[in-house]
């Protein structure tokens, strides 16, 4: 991957951190908090259609008592240098594994298929139109190991007529990744600031997309919805300069995908269920130890399956780990804990147990 050593400052804080350094412009609205600690809870179409999360020049978050995601060196310094990381001895159990996929395979299935490629990256194909979310090939940088890095040639993969991006920070949104997609000449569909970026870099097929915009391409109708999450590249502009979010996907046969892209946990999956019969709940899975810290952002595997069972989805899949170790958990642990929960609470026949380069067939 290509940085600048501005960027790669920015991504290093943005990832082993998850801080923001934020002076934030306005004033918070009154109480619009969805996990229950304001008074008034409206409906996720209501702050869509009010634009409530649209602040002065910025984006702010109306699911969480910190709306602009303000957070201190101090809590930094208390997770990185004064906190016991109680992982930190299951380490040596990680392990590298290079994704190889066998694309053939994949392209021969006539119905749709989803294949699960690396981190919070999936490609969806479905009788010949294919969609793929947050591609990351090519790895982060210093000190961010890739414990599942991409084997195969890019150019080897198939073409792809939508992308989506979810939010901005480096994990997600990757230029050199998006750049490597570009020869199928997709719609890349994003949340609202980030247009300007990619057509910087020649990226001309943009649309932009707010809270409960649709847009349809390539046989899919997608829905970009809320998420309770933040966004920033660039510790000089600050956090939340651009939007972010989850989106629903309506395959050409039909099939419907939900993609939570980072989310923390939040009162509202049982209305996003609401919206369509889902066949597939997709949760990003990771970066969530030290809960303390990591709350916020992140969804740990117990809250993930009660948003699973909130959204009514049929399937469960859990991404987002396995690649980079973002939090303290162990990249393995992730996929460990979801199992563990899934069965606990007698679901166990609903999950997807996928692995890097493992493909799902949607019946």
């Amino acid at each position: 991957m290509r940085v600048t050593p501005i960027a790669a400052v920015a991504f290093s804080a943005i990832l082993l951190a998850s801080f923001v350094l934020c002076r934030g412009q306005g004033e918070v609205p009154e109480a619009l908090d969805m996990t229950g600690g304001h008074a008034g809870v409206y409906d996720l179409e209501t702050i869509a259609a009010r634009k409530v999360h649209h602040a002065d020049g910025m984006f702010l978050n109306p699911f969480s008592d910190e709306p602009f995601h303000r957070r201190s060196f101090g809590q930094i310094l208390r997770w990185k240098l004064f906190s016991k990381n109680r992982f930190e001895d299951e380490y040596a159990r990680e392990r590298v594994r290079p994704v190889s996929i066998d694309w053939a395979k994949v392209l021969s299935r006539s119905s749709t298929s989803v294949t699960w490629i690396n981190h919070a990256c999936v490609l969806v194909s479905d009788n010949g139109s294919r969609l793929i979310i947050d591609p990351v090939f090519f790895g982060l940088f210093w000190p961010i190991k890739d414990f599942s890095p991409i084997a195969f040639d890019v150019s080897s993969m198939p073409t792809v007529d939508v992308v989506l991006v979810t939010h901005g920070h480096y994990d997600h949104l990757d230029i050199d990744s998006l750049l490597a997609l570009k020869r199928g000449d997709p719609v890349y569909l994003v949340p609202l600031g980030f247009k300007g970026l990619l057509a910087q870099h020649g990226m001309n097929r943009v649309m932009e997309m707010d809270w409960f915009d649709t847009a349809s391409a390539g046989g899919f109708h997608v829905t970009f919805l809320p998420a309770n999450h933040w966004t920033m590249r660039s510790i000089i502009e600050g956090p939340n300069r651009a939007l972010w979010g989850s989106f629903l996907v309506k395959t050409p046969s039909g099939k419907t995908i939900y993609f939570s892209g980072d989310t923390a946990y939040f009162k509202a999956f049982d209305q996003i269920g609401r919206l369509g019969a889902i066949d597939l709940a997709v949760f990003n899975v990771g970066a969530y130890e030290p809960r303390w810290f990591m709350k916020r952002s992140h969804l740990d595997p117990e809250e993930a399956v009660r948003a699973f069972r909130e959204l009514g989805a049929k399937k469960f899949l859990a991404v987002h780990w396995g690649t980079f170790r973002l939090g303290d958990e162990p990249v393995f642990k992730p996929g460990q804990d979801i199992r563990r929960v899934m069965a606990e609470q007698g679901l166990a026949d609903r999950l997807v147990d996928l692995d890097h380069a493992g493909t799902f067939i949607l019946e």
